[in-house]
């Protein structure tokens, strides 16, 4: 009996495993540490629940996204699989029942965000969980110098030291050859052992389009194509005022950014994938863990920092595998803006050293004090008083972070709590039906609620009561302004944690891998970036899998460097003389294609021409090489 196949029908309903699943799935139930490179809408969660489920014991799940994380687990629940999460949201209690119950066995899933990874308490309830295998998703951001490097994963190490025996999946949809054995190395792989599946998208068309203003490209590109749609911005402010733009032309748009209220992103979110809207534009916190498959239209009227991070965004496009566009709009801002991008993003380690000081007064922490002090960290008054521009700030904080003086959480979400003032019959005397639905869910779920204020969380009552965060918001609210209940609603607020105690500012040191490395790093990937907008030869889509490190690649036949070499076309005489010229070349044996004698040949003939040859197969592809076929 197949069991892992069994278990894929029975809770997924699939009838078989789609390109390297099965592969990462019988290397990981093997006990083997193992790397799944996938990209975006690959089936990465199959990898780990199926052979989680095939196994005993709780596969600890390491995640990044806290929505993601609680989408996963309520998706694993409604199968009837037993599935829990540890995150900054929940309360020390709140967080002390999960890990007790996964010490009894309770779930075969625990999420955790790898924050959580450096607490005390967490590593030593881990000692006692029997664990299947560990998966860490993101793995990239185990990577100092790759382009999405979070300190928070160096803790995973801690993990193994727990749990020495216990083999380990990473994942990833982003990761260059040079990545993935970092990933390897960082992570402490017995033996390397990768599966990867191929990035190219093929009803997926890459594009550049150059404008005289984005807004005008835009507008062509929204009035050319149908569809649902993603515009990526690159500011918050900018996500609101396109949006509004758009609306006044008569496109109906929504924005979505870091900086809403939790009950504002979800509604917007829900409302987008139900097709509200046609168009949201958002910065890059929008589209983790998002699964709408008819998305015909991503925009880039920003350019990203990276490959990577246009890859994973444009990736979002075409999940369903009908026929969709990503494309990028120049202005032809984008050479000076790349270079001012990069001094906002590393700026110079004077600067770092006077806003630590800086931070230090405004949150009156003396010279030798601090260690593990955590202070809510206003910055927008700290701006205003300091005269500091959002962002060279918040990348300066970045760098002591990630240098290891400070942690610094961006609008940390904290919990609601909530006790209720009124007696029992005095309040239900007062509430409609939707308001009875909200406390009788409250009821249910906490106890103590008429005594002391209680921690609650408001996705819970929403999954319960099957209302909105947003109206279960504003009912709490306005019995809280009756004076019926207690009702302090969870509010996001960034933290810093001193991680040593303070310093003067000229005894702040930053290692190369922390700040020249890192900064060397970033140049290279945006240059890399703006290598690929004004390519207009080779096609799109293969140099995007030649950056990770694909080989074989051909033509996409659908970018727009493809649409015009198609219309530029090559005669038959050109294409006789080209393919004499390579039948020459590979009568001695086969050739690497960079190794070719190509002198006069155009770049965009000589792929049409290698391309036909495959066809009708006179040519045939070995790794890097091309040899002729048995009987050419």
């Amino acid at each position: 009996m197949d069991t892992y196949l069994s278990i894929l029908k029975r809770y997924w309903g699939y009838d078989d495993f789609r390109s390297i699943q099965r592969d990462i799935i019988e290397s990981i139930g093997s006990g083997r540490d193992t790397l799944g490179l996938m990209p975006t809408g690959g089936g990465k969660s199959i990898t780990f629940q199926v052979p989680a489920l095939a196994n005993p014991g709780m596969c600890l799940v390491i995640t990044p996204l806290i929505a993601l994380m609680k989408d996963q687990v309520e998706a694993l629940n409604s199968r009837g699989i037993k599935a829990a999460c540890v995150h900054s949201g929940l309360s020390h209690e709140q967080t002390l029942v999960v890990l007790e119950n996964s010490v009894f066995g309770a779930y075969k899933f625990l999420y955790i965000s790898p924050e959580r990874l450096s607490s005390e308490l967490f590593l030593r309830k881990l000692g006692h969980m029997n664990i299947s295998f560990i998966t860490v998703d993101e793995a990239h951001c185990i990577c100092q110098w790759g382009y999405d490097f979070r300190p928070s994963y160096l803790q995973i190490a801690q993990v193994r030291k727990v749990k020495p025996d216990c083999p380990m999946l990473a994942l990833t949809a982003t990761a260059t050859p040079e990545v993935a054995k970092d990933i390897q190395k960082n992570l402490g792989f017995k033996e390397e052992k990768v599966f990867r599946m191929s990035f190219f998208r093929p009803n997926l068309a890459y594009k550049v389009l150059h404008a005289d203003a984005a807004i005008l490209g835009l507008l062509q590109l929204l009035n050319t194509y149908d569809g649902s749609c993603i515009v990526y911005t690159r500011n918050r402010q900018k996500c609101d005022d396109l949006s509004k733009t758009l609306v006044e032309y008569g496109f109906s748009a929504t924005f979505y950014h870091a900086g809403l209220k939790p009950g504002e992103k979800d509604s917007r979110q829900e409302a987008w994938l139900r097709g509200d809207y046609r168009i949201m534009v958002a910065t890059n916190a929008f589209g983790m863990g998002i699964d709408k498959p008819d998305v015909r239209l991503v925009v880039h009227v920003d350019l990203p920092d990276s490959i990577e991070e246009y890859f994973q965004e444009a990736g979002r496009a075409g999940r369903d595998g009908k026929p969709a566009i990503s494309v990028i709009v120049m202005d032809g801002k984008e050479l000076e803006l790349s270079k001012r991008r990069i001094k906002q993003h590393f700026p110079d380690l004077d600067f770092v050293r006077k806003v630590y000081e800086d931070v230090c007064c405004f949150l009156q922490l003396a010279v030798g004090d601090g260690l593990n002090v955590t202070r809510e960290f206003n910055m927008e008054r700290f701006c205003v008083t300091f005269h500091y521009h959002p962002l060279m700030l918040a990348s300066a904080l970045d760098i002591l972070d990630k240098a290891g003086y400070i942690a610094y959480r961006d609008a940390e979400e904290g919990t609601s709590r909530l006790r209720i003032d009124a007696t029992r019959n005095q309040l239900f005397s007062v509430l409609d039906s939707q308001g009875e639905q909200i406390i009788l869910a409250m009821l249910r779920r906490y106890g103590g609620i008429f005594i002391d204020m209680v921690f609650i969380d408001e996705d819970m009552i929403s999954r319960d009561t099957g209302l909105s965060l947003d109206i279960i918001y504003q009912d709490l609210k306005e019995l809280s302004r009756r004076g019926l209940v207690n009702y302090i609603p969870r509010k996001h607020v960034p933290l810093i944690t001193f991680l040593q105690r303070r310093v003067m500012k000229e005894e702040l040191g930053f290692p190369y891998q922390i700040y020249t490395m890192r900064k060397e790093a970033y140049e290279f990937r945006l240059k890399a970036l703006l290598a690929y907008c004004v390519n207009t030869e080779e096609c799109r889509s293969c140099m995007l899998l030649s950056y990770f490190g694909e080989k074989n690649t051909h033509r996409c036949g659908i970018c727009d460097v493809c649409e015009q070499e198609d219309i530029a076309g090559i005669t038959e005489q050109e294409y006789m003389q080209i393919r004499e010229k390579i039948v020459s070349q590979l009568k001695n044996g086969p050739i690497k294609i960079s190794e070719l004698d190509i002198k006069g040949i155009r770049p965009h003939s000589l792929a049409w021409a290698l391309d036909y040859m495959r066809a009708k197969e006179e040519l045939v592809a070995d790794g890097p090489f091309i040899r002729l076929a048995s009987g050419n």
